[in-house]
């Protein structure tokens, strides 16, 4: 039996969540520590005071001055790496740049996010959708990757490091090395990475990489990080092109006029307050209480075998009985948060319900015992 950690004491001050809810959904689009909750109403505060000067004077060097900072924390080339609102848009600036079009052909798998099939699928692309089971291993993943890729028609391979409906850890390290012979390009879609698991973006060997530091970095939303592998750089093509442009990457992709960029300049605060509780305690702390509540809700719902995320991830899944849709996993969603006050990710995989936890901080096994003890009733 999985047991629970002690809290990190005075880590749930730091948010300023409904007491009234168990938060048990970290990972969907992060929760903002109250300090840098602050430090970015500073900055917007500035903005408002004089907006000619907050975009005139400085604010190309305030904003590399804080992508340093990111790029350091997750282990990439600070001259390789441009902030971005989120995943989704890097993702839309490596699509544009490889000019996809019909007769292309993208590799993904089942265990992608959602809306990056409908990005890639808006290209015009043919997009090969690798099939891996729930519980797949290592070398069962590189090998269904590998052998779908086709040189001579693959234009760009994009996988998970951290998958988001399945909370499961791929070995883009893996993926890449067994792909560089071919020549074919690899997106790493890192959106759930930096903060959860130690990091080393420019040892994963992908092609690019795109992360969010607004789930587990503790930085206001939007703020993500795109890095780009030094061949490409003088070939990024950003999705708004503006006074950024003549200088190139990262500048290009960062600079589009009269942006809110004051999430960007906020972001360090966020890895201060990561770094004041300890960043391997979160991470210990984190997926032991993930553990701890995938352990009471599985037992719960009388689950005999839980899924391993292959990894110490703060995120866990409890598959549900039965199947569903994506609006049957919306519906249920709706009714955990409703009746039993919990907030949850539910999602239809391949048909499949699954229910996926996280744990941060400010959560307390408690929680995770509330869900438990209703869940069973609500689902009958």
């Amino acid at each position: 039996m999985s047991v629970a950690p002690e809290p990190l004491p005075g880590a749930r001050l730091l948010f300023s969540l409904d007491p009234g809810q168990a938060y048990l959904n970290h990972g969907t689009v992060g929760v903002t520590p109250v300090p840098v909750q602050r430090a970015h109403q500073r900055l917007r505060d500035e903005v408002e005071a004089n907006p000619q000067r907050f975009f005139t004077r400085g604010l190309h060097d305030r904003v590399a001055h804080a992508r340093r900072h990111l790029a350091a924390f997750v282990g990439a080339d600070p001259d390789g790496s441009a902030l971005v609102p989120n995943t989704t848009f890097g993702i839309a600036t490596v699509l544009r740049t490889l000019g996809l079009g019909t007769g292309d052909e993208v590799v993904t798998t089942d265990h992608g996010y959602g809306s990056v099939d409908y990005a890639v699928d808006a290209t015009g692309a043919h997009r090969r959708v690798v099939p891996l089971g729930l519980t797949a291993g290592d070398d069962e993943i590189v090998a269904g990757i590998r052998a779908a890729v086709e040189p001579s028609r693959t234009r760009l391979v994009i996988v998970d490091l951290i998958t988001s409906s399945t909370a499961r850890l791929l070995p883009a390290a893996r993926i890449a090395q067994a792909l560089r012979e071919t020549g074919v390009p690899l997106l790493v879609d890192g959106a759930h990475a930096p903060g959860s698991l130690a990091l080393d973006v420019d040892a994963l060997g992908a092609d690019f990489f795109v992360g969010n530091l607004h789930k587990w970095a503790f930085a206001p939303r939007s703020t993500g990080l795109l890095v780009v592998a030094p061949g490409w750089r003088t070939r990024i093509r950003p999705v708004v092109v503006s006074w950024g442009q003549p200088d190139g990457f990262p500048g290009s992709v960062e600079e589009a006029g009269t942006l809110d960029y004051t999430a960007w300049l906020a972001a360090p605060t966020g890895l201060f307050t990561l770094r004041s509780l300890g960043v391997e305690r979160v991470r210990v702390h984190n997926a032991a209480l993930v553990r701890y509540g995938q352990q009471v809700v599985g037992d719960a719902l009388g689950i005999s075998e839980l899924p391993d995320p292959g990894g110490p991830l703060p995120m866990r899944l409890a598959p549900l009985p039965g199947f569903g849709d994506v609006a049957a996993a919306v519906h249920l969603r709706e009714r955990i948060a409703d009746e039993l006050r919990c907030v949850v990710a539910v999602s239809s995989w391949n048909g499949r319900l699954l229910l996926r936890l996280a744990a941060q901080v400010y959560n307390r096994p408690e929680e995770y015992d509330r869900l438990a003890e209703g869940l069973p009733h609500l689902l009958r």
